[in-house]
């Protein structure tokens, strides 16, 4: 699935593709942003295994794509 990432003050967004669910990526940053601590970080882990971390607090929006694949092509042959 695709997740963009708004971050205040950069004009532009922060794109990871991840393999958690939309559900996942909900509790994550709600737990991200509840939480009480100094500076709390979202987490997201990138489908080539890489983790993607995002101060909570200076998060704008996060957009959750389809987990539709990208289409490779120029169109269909009918």
């Amino acid at each position: 699935m695709e997740v963009k990432i708004g971050i205040q003050s950069i004009p532009r967004e922060l794109v990871v593709e991840t393999d958690a669910t939309a559900e996942e990526v909900e509790r994550d940053l709600a737990a991200a942003l509840s939480a009480k601590d100094g500076s709390p970080v979202f987490a997201l882990t990138t489908q080539k295994g890489g983790r993607v971390l995002v101060a909570a607090d200076k998060i704008a929006f996060v957009e959750l794509g389809g987990d539709q694949s990208r289409r490779v092509g120029f169109g269909s042959i009918a």
